[in-house]
């Protein structure tokens, strides 16, 4: 049987569009991404500097078999496109006391290191900590973050045929509550509280569950070889190889509908007409109405709200000095409740854990300048938006001098990227980084799936299902493109072959498309 293939336009490219362009061109349909901004990668973004590109968003990745098999899915090997380097030392951490603590990639050595600087006991609730993380992912990947539709029957199932999960979720306790039981010692459970921030929550209002995180880290992280953006330009030029259109500098500003349906994206100058809509940015812009009253309805208020931490990130490059840097250090504030405290009260904390990515660590020599990404948590454009940056960067920067790291030059006012400038890059997202926050035992299940009630509408990125982070929101991306060609290609039930110009005969995964040029 021949089937028609869909005409698709991907409004958005981070990471998300940029995978589902990717998997759809691949697939032989007709990809257009728009993007309002001048280059790929969305979040995945960098500013410039006299040492080059700094990355400005994500910095490492994550979950490397997710990756694998995007480029596998599309007959492509990830290593020849870009370099992945394996960290040895995942981060290193300094508290102000002089405690400074390595956890590795090396299971055996974040023991030995744990156990060194805080005792033997310390090193027994790490390995019981780490053994719960361990079977919390193990037991969640697949009904969570691997089902494009999750639903709490499906997790029930899963806890029902394994009981001993439901100790190890602590259902009814916050990540806090779990990690000052599990921990006898306050660095360890600062530690491992700031994991509730990777998704854009306070380990004070975050579920227990959220502890997997870290073993989503302890399997292993890998720097990207020229930065996190060289994953974003590979997807973006094997798309285009395989006939995706990008076009930059293009706002959507509506979602057409004819016949109860999507039929294209407006633009200031421009109809793009369309079969299907994939939309790759903040879902909180369909739901305010910001790309057509028409498609208001594709997401509701529960499924955006309540909001996400946003961040205080500088970018930029300049000479260290005394401190021993890793690639990933963290420096920790005096006390966590003020911090998280201050955040839920919507204000910028003023004791506030720094984190610190040295992109090029390893990589130059001491006295080079070298390129740096600090962030300090935030909350979602605060009251005071914009009057923040003196008193922030001020903040900041001295707070990192009382553990002896200096800069030179010491980074100016537009090295910084507040919550509103966070908001303005991102449409409607009120300058949240990970969509709707991860607060309550169901938050998981709040967040839109790739399917809306719009017929021809469709959604990915970090705001929809599974959530924030490079990883996820290259899942949601494969869970869109499977939603896309299932919906539209339900028909063929033979093995297929791509061809594009309107026609698929063949498996909707399978082969890799023949080269377009």
């Amino acid at each position: 049987m021949v089937q028609q293939l869909p005409k698709i336009v991907i409004i958005g490219a981070g990471i998300g569009g940029l995978a589902a362009a990717l998997r759809l061109s691949h697939q032989g349909c007709d990809v257009t991404v728009l993007d309002m901004h001048s280059a790929a990668g969305g979040k995945m973004r960098t500013v410039a500097s006299p040492a080059g590109p700094v990355d400005a968003g994500p910095t490492v990745l994550t979950m490397r078999p997710v990756f694998h098999a995007l480029f596998a899915d599309v007959g492509e090997n990830l290593s020849e496109h870009v370099t992945l380097q394996p960290l040895e030392t995942l981060a290193r951490h300094y508290w102000d006391d002089g405690t400074k603590l390595d956890l590795s990639a090396d299971p055996a050595q974040s023991l030995a290191n744990v156990t060194s600087a805080f005792g033997a006991k310390a090193g027994r609730e790490f390995s019981k900590f780490s053994n719960r993380a361990a079977r919390l992912f193990a037991a969640f990947d697949s009904p969570m973050m691997r089902t494009a539709t999750p639903n709490q029957m499906a997790v029930t199932k899963t806890v029902l045929r394994n009981p001993a999960l439901i100790l190890d979720m602590a259902p009814h306790r916050t990540m806090a509550g779990l990690l000052q039981s599990s921990f006898s010692n306050t660095h360890l459970a600062q530690l491992f509280g700031r994991y509730a921030t990777y998704v854009g929550g306070s380990p004070y209002a975050s579920p227990a569950i959220l502890s997997l995180i870290w073993q989503a880290e302890a399997q292993g992280v890998w720097s990207i070889k020229g930065g996190m953006h060289q994953l974003a330009q590979s997807i973006t030029t094997l798309a285009e190889a395989r006939g995706a259109v990008f076009q930059y500098n293009t706002q959507a500003t509506r979602i057409t509908q004819q016949n109860g349906r999507t039929s294209g994206v407006q633009t200031a100058d421009a109809h793009f007409p369309a079969d299907i809509v994939l939309f790759n940015g903040d879902p909180r812009a369909l739901h305010a109405g910001m790309l057509g009253e028409g498609v208001k309805a594709a997401v509701q208020e529960d499924q955006v709200s309540p909001r996400s931490l946003s961040a205080y990130v500088h970018a930029f490059a300049a000479k260290p000095s005394g401190v021993d840097l890793a690639h990933h250090t963290v420096f920790f504030g005096h006390d966590p409740k003020a911090e998280f405290a201050a955040l839920a009260k919507g204000e910028m904390p003023t004791d506030a854990t720094l984190y610190m990515c040295a992109q090029d660590h390893g990589h130059k020599a001491a006295d080079a300048l070298q390129r740096f990404e600090i962030i300090m948590n935030g909350p979602p454009v605060p009251r005071d938006a914009y009057k923040e940056k003196p008193p922030c960067q001020t903040q900041i920067f001295a707070r990192l001098q009382q553990f002896g790291l200096t800069f030179s030059p010491t980074p100016g006012p537009d090295a910084l990227t507040t919550p509103q400038g966070f908001d303005q890059l991102f449409p409607a997202s009120n300058g949240s980084l990970y969509g709707r926050s991860p607060h309550g035992l169901t938050a998981a299940f709040k967040r839109p799936t790739a399917r809306t009630p719009i017929a021809g509408l469709y959604l990915c990125g970090g705001g929809t299902h599974p959530g924030a982070g490079v990883p996820m929101a290259t899942l949601s991306a494969a869970h869109a493109a499977a939603a896309i060609m299932t919906d539209h290609a339900s028909t063929l039930t033979s093995p297929q072959t791509a061809t594009r110009g309107g026609t698929l005969t063949g498996s909707a995964t399978a082969g890799r498309k023949q080269s377009l040029s």
